[in-house]
């Protein structure tokens, strides 16, 4: 499907194909770092990095070069076969502040994502922002799940096959992600949610 500002996707809107790669890159990166016993800044500075980059990297927002990556490991130390084979338990982080979700999608529709990965996870949680104009596409996809979701503010029209309803805030949805659907930010004000796909697909 499109993927611009203006057509994006995610549980029904799909983002780019390398977000997951880079998000379990991050975490295996995280997992591997806490049991060096070293925080973001202090390997920063050890391996002559911004703390930023570690952040960036570990939140999945930054894909590092091989070169950079590897300056990286030598500062934990690991080998860069031993990382790739390394396979983190699933997170078992119980509650999350604001800054902690996870940007996964940017533009018109801006999606946070609750975990910095979905390795072992069942269910997919995300805070969901449409701004004025949002829309994931004229052409409506359909994935094996189910999702469902409340709206917060602002108004949304969803359409699941043949039917189409404008949602408002304290308004929900559940239907089977089989069917073809399509979200579409309608009226003046940004549209906020919040929404689950079980299991995760993407």
């Amino acid at each position: 499907m499109n993927t611009s500002n203006t057509q994006v996707s995610t549980t029904h809107h799909q983002p780019h194909s390398g977000v997951q790669d880079d998000l379990a890159l991050g975490h295996r990166l995280r997992v591997l770092r806490d049991r060096a016993g070293l925080s973001q800044r202090a390997l920063a500075k050890k391996v002559g990095v911004p703390n930023s980059t570690i952040s960036l990297i570990e939140s999945g927002k930054m894909n590092p070069s091989v070169g950079a990556l590897r300056k990286i490991l030598d500062g934990i130390p690991v080998r860069m076969s031993e990382f790739f084979a390394f396979e983190p338990d699933p997170e078992r982080q119980i509650f999350y502040a604001a800054e902690d979700l996870v940007e996964i999608g940017k533009g018109k529709l801006s999606l946070k994502q609750v975990g910095s990965t979905l390795f072992g996870r069942a269910m997919m949680l995300l805070k969901e922002t449409y701004q004025p104009g949002a829309d994931t596409g004229r052409v409506m996809y359909g994935h094996e799940a189910e999702e469902g979701g409340i709206v917060i503010s602002g108004r949304i029209e969803i359409t699941v096959g043949e039917e189409r309803k404008i949602l408002g805030p304290g308004d929900a949805y559940y239907f089977d992600s089989r069917t073809p659907h399509r979200f579409r930010q309608v009226g003046p004000e940004p549209c906020v949610m919040f929404s689950a796909c079980t299991p995760p697909t993407f």
